[in-house]
């Protein structure tokens, strides 16, 4: 049985400018340590367990981002579906040594993600625990195309909120009952108080002992607060920016048992779409 189901999240990487300074900033923010991977690829690790990467760009016009990858047991058949779908394969089925195959696709929103067949290594060792990924969201433009795509490709199953007021669709894996206690990531909309250069993209999630004091860490590492942090029902999240430029948020659980992460017995509902005028600021900066 592999790893991973499906269309999981089981990979996060981040392209950096400058991947000592990745070292250093996510070093001392979530405790990580690091081994040299495959290639120029440095791999991070907490508590001995691999949750990540950090990559040097190839080239300094590529945006300084984190990057999510979906599981997949056939990279084929699954560049055909993106393509199929409307989406754009960017990179088509390259092998990463002897740990993988990797795909890089745009959906028809333009939002970048990839994909991971494995060979001598799965994804995550560990995640949902502090220190390590938990989830990720889509934020689109064009959910009418958005939507049906990542469900066509990767056989999501949609559960749309119940309030009104918040344009969110949670995402279930393909043989599961849809719905919050099997969701791995969402699709948001980008609204018209984002500014209108805002590409799709995703975001990605780490979980976190306290999100006030990681907020104030990344400040004093030289990163940005672009989302201060604010309370949802299952926890307490922030939305970040790295000293080189790469978002991402941070979610940290509430104490009480019944509100457990994403991959463990039930997990968080998805972030409300944030106050989009300091993450909006951020990203454009």
């Amino acid at each position: 049985m592999a790893a991973f189901a499906e269309g999981t999240p089981c990979w996060v990487d981040a392209a950096l400018p400058d991947v000592e300074a990745g070292k250093r900033f996510y070093g001392e923010l979530f405790g990580w340590t690091f081994r040299h991977g495959e290639g120029l690829q440095v791999d991070a690790y907490s508590d001995e367990k691999l949750v990540a990467a950090l990559v040097p760009k190839s080239d300094g016009r590529m945006p300084t981002v984190w990057g999510v990858y979906f599981a997949t047991s056939d990279a084929t058949i699954l560049v055909r579906k993106i393509r199929e779908a409307g989406g754009q394969v960017i990179v088509d089925r390259q092998p990463v040594g002897t740990s993988g195959t990797v795909v890089v696709a745009a959906d028809p929103g333009g939002a970048v993600f990839g994909a991971w067949q494995p060979g001598d290594r799965d994804g995550f060792e560990m995640q949902g625990k502090p220190g390590s990924f938990c989830w990720t969201e889509v934020y689109s433009r064009d959910k009418e195309r958005v939507d049906p795509f990542y469900e066509s490709v990767f056989g999501f199953q949609g559960t749309d909120l119940s309030d009104a007021s918040v344009d969110f669709r949670m995402w279930s894996p393909a043989g599961t009952e849809p719905g919050e206690g099997t969701a791995i990531g969402g699709r948001s909309v980008i609204t018209d108080a984002f500014p209108a250069e805002m590409p799709g993209h995703f975001l990605i999630y780490f979980c976190v002992d306290d999100c006030d004091e990681t907020a104030a860490a990344v400040t004093r590492l030289g990163g940005r607060v672009q989302a201060p942090p604010f309370d949802i029902p299952y926890g307490r999240i922030a939305v970040l920016a790295d000293n080189q430029g790469a978002s991402f948020a941070v979610l940290a659980e509430p104490q009480a048992e019944s509100a457990s992460l994403p991959g463990q017995e039930s997990e968080p509902e998805p972030e409300p779409e944030v106050d989009p005028e300091p993450e909006a600021e951020a990203r454009t900066a």
